[in-house]
């Protein structure tokens, strides 16, 4: 038996590598293997990074990673994208500038790794640096005339940074703005703080704490001062046919100042302009007026304000009945006969318009150019040679048409005796 074995073992041999190559095979057919680009790039993941050291880099946050694998395991990938992970190891690693490969992990088997972008990352790494800055106020503008600030406080006083130390080495001050242009009551709100080199232009790289800070700051007016409202005089009507639509006034309030107190405390929060003049207007109005203000009182700034009048025509609406119907657009060797001839036309637009509307103003047409021998239902043309006049609706708002041919005449022969 033994003598037997040894002269056919290659013969086993080399059916049993038949037979492997032939299950191969039919796995493969089965299961056939894929090369794909992840549908959504994968999140670069960063891990070892030593805590007294910061990435002084933009470094890409996905990666673009193709495999090779039977479409089975394809399944499972698709089915959970975190089965691929892109990880940047930076384990070990000092400050200075490294250039290092990133390791693609897939949690399925089997999977070839066909590409990888971008396959190696440069990062710098830098020594943390921290400090603490006090917070300075920038304030632009000027409080309203008659009003004045008080004492100004910031909370918190500093704030502290932290960064790569070439970064942090650039900073030179912490700063919030404040504006007072036209500034009347007190102020209380939070800012972002900015973190600025020498130059005044913003360090990028720097976390802060804390973002925001409060600036507090009461403002009162004067002795003397006091705001008060306008009211605007009218009189006069605007014309017929027109109605008045709206007044405004700017500024509606203003400041007033009198060197005695008492005279200032006794109006009575509003001030009447000069009248305005509206007797048959009609179009809107702008204009200036000056305020009645009681003696020893003064107007602080402009002296006068801004009036505007919106005027505008009264809209309305009128029935032109009979119109008579207008055949346009007829065939040659053709006549038509419309029913009805005359329809009522419904038109609206400015009142002082429509009182000067008369019936040639007015045009009512129907069209049958292409049209043939039968009988059609057609809608009317309405033009109103008015402009600003509308047309809402045609009573009736279909017109018959019969076109028939012209008669031609019959010739009657008589015979000769």
């Amino acid at each position: 038996m033994l003598h037997w074995f040894n002269r056919n073992y290659r013969t086993f041999l080399w059916a049993f590598a038949l037979a492997m190559a032939v299950w191969v095979s039919a796995v493969t057919s089965a299961d056939p293997d894929e090369t794909r680009v992840l549908t959504n790039p994968v999140p670069l993941q960063i891990v070892g990074q030593d805590p007294g050291l910061i990435l002084n880099d933009e470094i890409p946050t996905t990666v673009e990673v193709t495999l090779r694998a039977p479409r089975s395991v394809w399944s499972l990938i698709d089915a959970d994208p975190q089965t691929v992970q892109a990880i940047l190891d930076l384990s070990g690693l000092s400050s200075g500038v490294h250039e290092l490969d990133l390791q693609i992990q897939v949690d399925v088997r089997p999977v070839k790794i066909e590409s990888v972008t971008p396959r190696t990352i440069t990062c710098t790494l830098e020594q943390l640096a921290t400090q603490t800055l006090p917070v300075e106020l920038s304030m632009s503008g000027e409080a309203a005339i008659g009003y004045q600030v008080g004492e100004i406080t910031i909370d918190p006083l500093k704030i502290a940074m932290a960064g790569a130390q070439s970064q942090v080495q650039k900073v030179q001050r912490a700063r919030v703005s404040v504006n007072l242009s036209g500034l009347r009551e007190n102020f209380d709100q939070i800012i972002p703080v900015e973190i600025l080199d020498q130059n005044g232009l913003p360090v990028d790289g720097i976390t802060i704490s804390p973002e925001l800070v409060r600036v507090s700051m009461p403002v009162s007016q004067q002795g003397g001062y006091r705001d008060v409202a306008v009211k605007v005089i009218v009189t006069g009507r605007v014309a017929s046919g027109y109605r008045l639509t709206d007044i405004s006034v700017f500024p509606p309030i203003v400041t007033v100042f009198a060197g005695n107190t008492q005279l200032v405390n006794a109006l009575p929060g509003v001030v009447e302009t000069q009248p305005l003049d509206l007797q048959n207007a009609q179009e809107d109005i702008n204009t200036r007026l000056a305020l009645n203000l009681p003696e020893g009182i003064s107007i602080v700034g402009d002296q006068t304000v801004l009036i505007q009048a919106g005027i505008s025509p009264i809209e309305s609406s009128v029935t032109l009945a009979g119109e008579r119907v207008e055949i346009i657009g007829l065939g040659s060797g053709l006549t038509a006969q419309v029913s009805p001839t005359t329809v009522d036309v419904i038109v609206s637009g400015p009142l002082p318009l429509l009182d000067t509307l008369t019936r040639q103003d007015v045009r009512v047409t129907v069209d049958l150019s292409g049209l043939g021998v039968g009988t059609h239902q057609i809608t009317p043309r309405v033009e109103v040679l008015i402009s600003n006049v509308v047309v809402e609706s045609i009573l009736p708002n279909t017109i018959e048409v019969v076109i028939s041919p012209i008669g031609i005449p019959t010739i009657t022969v008589t015979p000769t005796p």
